[in-house]
């Protein structure tokens, strides 16, 4: 017999009871990531019939509401569509033409290619009819660009900007215990940047329910003050109704530290906002003995907000933030915690190899990785606001941040902007400053640009007054801008006397907003103009600019300055100066589009790093220049280097601070040995030896992914028979894998012309001279008969709806081109009788199990060129006289495989990003080349 003890009986009841509870008393808003399963083709600029319609009818969306056409009408038929997972930028995956911009990487999309610059995305969810009587939205964090947004066929709103979140209410047009279509038309034809933008829905989608009585989007604003061994921390929060709710309403701020314990916590009872208004509450509450946030310990809190209504929570919201005190001075520079800290930054843009600007989160994190594992300590968003991932990362990994809106001007359009920007970032503790522009010539030295800035930093100090304002300036240091700006924002040393306008504004605060814009290819030492290769050497890179090494002396030599930010720390897309086409991505980077680090990484990570460093630089395979001067750097933080070749001392050599050695070897194949020493001791050995042919592929892990990720960064390199990386490889690899998809493939070399993203093609072909004879019977035929020829007419053409025959036989034409036995060929229906039978080309099709209005054709039945199709249908009645019948037979769609996803090793490193299916257990990955071993890596 079984004894159980009344204590724990007395403890399952308590559990269950506990649950009960908070299942009762569960907030109502939800945030809910609709990334997965969209639709999505392209439309086109202008030609409307190409766009699917949309707009043409008598009455448009701005006409009447709910009069979303084409694509936007809430029953339009997109099963024919390809089927995809956001993030999307369709920019990435179009082939590259001369005919394409220089600043964005000669893709053929967006500008100059109407064909492809309209974006068309539709999604359906169901939304249950238990959500009745809350709030719902959809929540966008960027759309590149001019995106219209429809619900159920209701037009939402325009968002200009590719880089501005917006949020829009569909809590009238809501289907509720149904289907919600939401649409999406993306208009990327015109560029706000002069560099790579991607194109598409390239960051989140969220479906947002709440209480009508709410937390505001980026309600909160948290501002903290140390006091003696504590801080005050001043948590306000914007509470909005959208609903007919009139009385009290309780005020919960709970702060709870990394450990998940709380740690202060306020309540108050406030009245609720009125109809349709919204408020703003303001709770003071203190931390004890605060953990601060530092770029070394980037300690973070979290504020939880609830809402409480009669006792019961009806909104609950979260917010990060950390605790720390930040200070300019025009004397001694940048200050954080109290300490003095030289900003080492770098401007970074947003793509990335392989997969354009639609990064997952955990490529955000990687890349941050990098740059901290430089040395950097700073990050300016060049040169619109970030995804909120990005920003995240910097909270979570310690990476302070220059936030910067898009555009300078004084009106809505500017400042509302700018609004939402800071708004929605201001609680993040990285941002240490605000930059409302960058080089903007027209104004920047006149009292217009004066005006403007003078408007925005006032307007930027109303929304967040703890953090100060920046510009970006390089047409001279004298006049306009330079002289009202809250800090300094030099952009170049060689763009003006930065010491004369020091001494003319001591009281102004001063950085290096962008410095560097050198050139250099990875793994190349001798440039070749006619390659479009610069070598990897830190040289000037124009009479009027200066190197890395020059720049970052410069401003560590200068304590009034409070650091620099190199242009750039990643190679990006566009802008490929010093050349143009077939160069496609630029050469600014102190790492390449992947990551790969240039040789000035190592010179960098010795001056801004803490650890001991010792990089030598070229490699050592240098076979036919035999005798040969070559010029041998070394980067290193060391106090002496001392070099060898092949066992011989070729001397011992002081390092400078901040500074590179340098020696002139003729080349012997073998091994370069450098040897650090510090306080005459020898700390650290590095070799570049000569390799033997490439034999084997290695994939590896990087060490900046996120732990235990779906999505992950993986180095491809060959080796030589004794597992040594050979640096001059060129070899193309093919890849394929299981328990997982790849994203995209990138090599760094940027020239490569080479396909990023390897995905079935999928083309729409329309059915044509579609035409019909009446029949007399409503039996439908089995086997296709001879029909005569003489009595086929329009079809649907003059048809007397209430005198209709008792079946009617439609045939059509569609023209397949290139048809390959791979291709999948498949019709998707559009209802046009009740009774259905469909023949291709005389043989009688079979409808799929999964959808009943879908034919997958069999390409034995199919031909090159003119295929036909006959439909016999009994016919669709009209209910009522102006009921509007569809004429439309359908579409045939047809998928073109891929060749196999593959990549040429530039300089012996390519890249492979993949992400692990949502069930799997394991993820291989396997790659093979011609005359290599193959290599494959397993991840669980």
């Amino acid at each position: 017999m079984k004894i159980i003890s009344l204590k724990r009986i007395f403890l399952s009841v308590s559990f269950l009871l506990s649950c009960l509870a908070f299942a009762q008393n569960k907030p109502e808003r939800e945030s809910i990531l609709i990334d997965k399963d969209w639709r999505f083709l392209f439309g086109h600029l202008y030609d409307t019939e190409k766009d699917f319609g949309h707009a043409a009818g008598y009455f448009s969306y701005l006409t009447k509401t709910g009069f979303g056409d084409g694509p936007a009408a809430k029953d339009f038929d997109d099963r024919a569509w390809r089927k995809l997972d956001l993030p999307h930028d369709w920019a990435v995956e179009q082939e590259f033409s001369k005919k394409g911009s220089f600043s964005h990487g000669f893709k053929t999309a967006g500008k100059g290619f109407p064909e492809k610059s309209i974006g068309w995305y539709r999604k359906k969810i169901n939304i249950p009819e238990t959500d009745n009587g809350k709030i719902i939205s959809l929540k966008f964090d960027g759309v590149f660009r001019n995106s219209k947004v429809f619900f159920n066929g209701y037009y939402l709103g325009t968002e200009q900007s590719g880089y501005n979140g917006f949020e829009y209410d569909v809590t009238a047009y809501v289907n509720y215990g149904g289907e919600n279509t939401i649409v999406v038309r993306a208009d990327a034809s015109m560029e706000e940047g002069w560099f790579y933008e991607g194109a598409g829905i390239y960051r989140h989608v969220y479906l947002q329910k709440t209480n009508p009585v709410h937390i505001t989007e980026n309600g909160t604003y948290i501002i903290s003050e140390l006091k003696n061994d504590g801080a005050d921390v001043i948590a306000d929060v914007s509470i909005e109704n959208k609903g007919n709710y009139k009385g009290s309403i309780e005020i919960v701020q709970t702060i709870f530290n990394a450990e998940n314990k709380q740690i202060a916590n306020f309540s108050e009872n406030i009245l609720a906002p009125e109809f349709y208004k919204t408020i703003t509450h303001s709770s003071k509450l203190y931390v004890e003995n605060p953990l601060l946030w530092s770029i070394d310990s980037p300690n973070l809190y979290r504020l939880v907000t609830q809402i409480k209504q009669n006792g019961k929570i009806i909104d609950y919201y979260e917010t990060n933030f950390g605790i720390r005190t930040m200070e300019f001075d025009p004397e001694n520079g940048f200050f954080l915690n109290g300490k003095s800290l030289k900003l080492k930054g770098t401007n970074n843009h947003q793509d990335h190899a392989g997969i354009g600007t639609a990064l997952p989160d955990e490529i955000q994190y990687y890349r941050i990785k990098k740059l901290k594992e430089m040395g950097a300590n700073a990050y300016r968003c060049s040169h619109h606001p970030p995804t909120p991932e990005l920003l995240k990362a910097c909270d979570e990994l310690g990476m302070l941040v220059i936030d910067e809106t898009r555009l300078m001007g004084i009106n809505d359009y500017h400042l509302n902007d700018l609004k939402r920007m800071m708004e929605r970032d201001r609680n993040h503790p990285s941002i240490f400053c605000w930059s409302v522009g960058n080089e903007e010539w027209n104004i920047e030295g006149n009292i217009v640009g004066e005006r403007i800035t003078n408007i925005m930093q006032n307007f930027a100090k109303s929304i967040d007054p703890t953090r100060p304002v920046t510009v970006g300036i390089s047409s001279g240091f004298k006049s306009g801008i330079s002289s009202v700006v809250e800090i300094m924002g030099y952009n170049y040393l060689g763009n003006g006397d930065i010491d004369a306008h020091r001494n003319q504004f001591k009281n102004q605060p001063g950085m290096g907003t962008e410095e560097g814009s050198t050139f250099a290819t990875r793994g190349i030492y001798f440039t070749d103009d006619a390659k479009h290769y610069q070598s990897a050497y830190d040289r000037k890179p124009g009479p009027s600019f200066y190197s890395i090494e020059e720049g970052w002396k410069f401003y560590a030599e200068r304590p009034y300055l409070a650091g620099i930010f190199i242009w750039t720390g990643f190679d990006y897309r566009g802008e490929p100066t010093p050349y143009g086409w077939p160069s496609v991505t630029s050469y600014f980077g102190m790492m390449d589009v992947c990551g790969f680090p240039k040789d000035n990484v190592f010179y960098l990570k010795s001056w801004w790093g803490t650890q001991p460093v010792l990089h030598i630089m070229p490699h050592w395979n240098w076979s036919g220049m035999e005798g040969q001067e070559i010029d041998v750097w070394v980067h290193s933080n060391c106090d002496e280097v001392e070099l060898f070749l092949n066992k011989k001392s070729l001397g011992k050599k002081k390092m400078e601070q901040n500074s590179h050695l340098e020696w002139k070897v003729n080349y012997i194949p073998g091994t370069l040995e450098a040897i650090g020493y510090k306080n005459g001791k020898k700390v650290l050995t590095e070799t570049q030896k000569t390799t033997g042919k490439a034999e084997n592929i290695k994939l590896s892990v990087d060490k900046e992914n996120v732990p235990n990720s779906k999505t992950t960064v993986v180095t491809v390199e060959v080796t030589d028979k004794n597992g040594l990386h050979v640096p001059t490889a060129n070899n193309e690899i093919t890849f394929s894998i299981k328990g997982g998809k790849i994203l995209g493939v990138g090599n760094g070399d940027p020239t490569s012309l080479e396909k990023e993203q390897f995905l079935d093609d999928t083309s729409l072909v329309q059915i044509t001279n579609f035409q019909e004879q009446k029949t007399t019977t409503a039996t439908l035929p089995h086997e296709l008969p001879n029909y005569p020829e003489n009595d086929w007419k329009t079809a649907f053409k003059d048809r007397d709806y209430k005198n209709q025959a008792p079946s009617y036989i439609y045939r059509g034409e569609f023209d397949l081109k290139n048809n390959l036995a791979s291709n999948v060929v498949s019709f998707f229906y559009k209802k046009i009788g009740i009774e259905t039978v469909v023949f291709i080309n005389g043989k009688k099709v079979n409808a799929s199990t999964e959808d009943s209005q879908k034919y997958i054709l069999d390409s034995a039945i199919l031909k090159e060129g003119k295929n036909t199709i006959y439909i016999a249908v009994t016919p669709l009645q009209k209910i009522k006289d102006w009921d509007v019948m569809n004429t439309d037979p359908g579409i045939i769609q047809v998928v073109t495989p891929t060749e196999p996803w593959k990549r040429k090793l530039f300089n012996g490193y390519a890249q492979i990003i993949i992400q692990k299916d949502e069930n799997a257990k394991e993820v291989i990955l396997s790659a093979s080349a011609k005359e290599l071993r193959a290599g494959n890596l397993n991840l669980k």
